[in-house]
């Protein structure tokens, strides 16, 4: 039990290692890839519009998305555990990198803003499309920044700390149970006529997984404003205030803190297939959104990301200290 304690927390540092240096290449097979394609045939195969068979195939199809995606890289760990601690060190790390993302979020996000300080909107709408829902061919500069920051400051949870949380205690294998309801809110997750009852399943299981690891990185994203000189007060005072404003129980927890360690507002409507989807604000108007503050919150995402490594590791180094001396 040392020894598996022991290589899959070096797996997890060496996995955000990879993740900073090679990030996600775009010619590399991702398994999430896969998880969406299970999740689209299962959608095709079950969902039927009808509301009681509906939510049970739902939760069925939940159950199967969440065991086979748990089940194969057990498998494949299992395996090359049995043939040696430095295989499944390697396939563990792998893993890892593959989980969790900040350079990618940074680098995309990146893209945004440089496309905005050249003065291309065009180009920075087209940019900001790659990263969110919602319809970018009507957002002004202002608009394509708050677009930009608060999907930095939503996937610093969802991306980032909630993959290292499950890793904490599961290894690799509850990172991809994590990224599997994660991919399945995602994608089945509406409240529209079409996944209202088919999706109810995934998106309760998303707020479920999500609870502690939004409030976990909020919390830790507050601890880490001095370090990227940011305003450690205004964003706890902001996210006590404003860390409910959002359909969804967990999302805006690191976008309330993003908000006040900035001093802008975040959120408010958008437009999503053509239509207008009212939202409340999140934050206070201190001052206008700038491109800039792409570049800030990416920074405080990264400082909350090693106060949540530094944290994981204490925690583990203790777990293996009780189990070697116990």
């Amino acid at each position: 039990m040392y020894k598996l304690l022991f290589w899959q927390t070096a797996a997890m540092l060496a996995g955000f290692l990879i993740d900073c240096i090679a990030g996600d290449p775009a010619w590399l097979p991702h398994p999430v890839m896969a998880i969406g394609k299970l999740i689209s045939f299962l959608d095709k195969k079950l969902r039927r519009g009808e509301a009681k068979r509906d939510l049970r195939r739902g939760v069925l199809t939940v159950f199967a998305v969440c065991l086979v995606s748990a089940a194969v890289p057990a498998a494949l760990l299992y395996g090359a555990w049995a043939v040696s601690e430095y295989l499944y060190f390697a396939l563990s790390a792998i893993m890892c990198w593959q989980l969790i993302a900040p350079r990618q979020l940074a680098r995309e996000s990146g893209r945004v803003m440089r496309r905005l300080q050249a003065g291309d909107l065009p180009g920075a709408r087209k940019a900001v499309s790659n990263i969110v829902g919602r319809d970018t061919d009507v957002l002004d500069e202002k608009g394509v920044c708050r677009a930009a920051v608060e999907t930095v400051a939503e996937n610093a949870s969802d991306g980032v700390a909630a993959p290292v949380f499950y890793i904490l205690f599961f290894g690799a294998v509850g990172g991809f149970l994590y990224k599997a309801v994660n991919t399945m809110d995602s994608m089945l997750g509406y409240k529209n006529e079409k996944y209202l009852y088919f999706g109810r399943a995934a998106a309760k299981a998303d707020d479920v997984f999500n609870f502690i690891p939004s409030r976990l990185c909020a919390w830790l994203m507050i601890l880490a404003c001095p370090l990227v000189r940011l305003n450690a007060k205004n964003a706890l005072r902001i996210f006590r205030r404003d860390r409910f404003n959002h359909a969804s129980p967990n999302s805006a927890q690191t976008e309330s803190v993003c908000a006040g360690a900035l001093g802008v507002r975040l959120a408010g409507d958008a437009v999503y297939g053509g239509k207008v989807c009212e939202k409340k604000y999140i934050g206070d108007a201190d001052r206008e959104i700038r491109f800039e503050d792409i570049k800030r919150v990416n920074r405080l995402m990264y400082a909350a990301t090693g106060a949540l490594l530094l944290l994981f590791v204490c925690l583990r180094v203790a777990a293996m200290a009780v189990v070697y001396y116990v």
